[in-house]
């Protein structure tokens, strides 16, 4: 027998508006065109729970040889193609989770070029007094020197837009005339952070305590600062 428009045919059920619904192409305000979805949205929980294992096992003292991505998705508990739709590899991954450890430079204050340049050493004594990241860290970097893709990565990615900060903070100081034109500014951003990476890093005594960023920066300013 011949099935009349609109009629559903023999043995199948009409699509309810549900599934119909599913299957319809989601179009424009106008309705003139549909619009196409690419991929599926990235999973901030899936990123997490991935950058949490990688610490998890570093803290357990797994070096970064041994970090696989099926032991990391197995300690994540997803499977490894959800690793690899997020990171192109381990690499990328790493230098996620040192970042994800590392707290976040907070705003420059922009009232004073010595202000700034006493909120970023300060900045730098803050990491100091978080013992548990900082020693992680220190485990970390010292072992991403041995994987010269994965310590340059890091230094583009994290290392040189801080120096970028820097630079500019000293440009404008030489600008203002508050710092004197005759210094090299890559050398001198290393004796204003240079001496809290010591305090911080190398000396056993723990790190200075409040009011010492202040001090460090005062005592080099003293040495650069333009005529007055």
């Amino acid at each position: 027998m011949p099935v009349q428009d609109g009629q559903a045919r023999p043995g199948r059920e009409s699509p309810g508006p549900a599934r119909a619904a599913r299957h319809a192409e989601p179009r424009t305000a106008g309705g003139s065109a549909p619009v196409v979805r690419r991929g599926r949205p990235r999973s901030e929980a899936a990123e997490r729970s991935i950058i949490e294992a990688v610490v998890t096992l570093l803290e357990e003292g797994l070096p970064l040889c041994e970090l696989s991505v099926d032991r990391i998705a197995r300690t994540a508990g997803v499977g490894k193609a959800t690793v690899y739709r997020r990171w192109a590899g381990k690499e990328a991954l790493f230098v996620d989770v040192v970042r994800s450890i590392e707290p976040v430079d907070p705003p420059l204050p922009g009232t004073s070029v010595r202000d700034d340049l006493v909120a970023m050493v300060e900045t730098v004594r803050r990491r100091g007094l978080d013992k548990g990241a900082s020693a992680l860290l220190h485990n970390v970097f010292a072992q991403m020197q041995s994987y010269p893709r994965l310590w340059d990565m890091y230094q583009r990615t994290s290392v040189a837009p801080r120096r970028r900060r820097m630079d500019e903070v000293l440009r404008r100081g030489v600008e203002m005339g508050e710092i004197r034109d005759d210094v090299d500014v890559d050398l001198l951003g290393d004796l204003f952070l240079g001496p809290m990476l010591v305090r911080t890093v190398l000396r056993s005594g723990g790190t200075p305590g409040a009011g010492s960023a202040e001090r460090m920066v005062d005592a080099v300013l003293a040495g650069v600062r333009g005529p007055v």
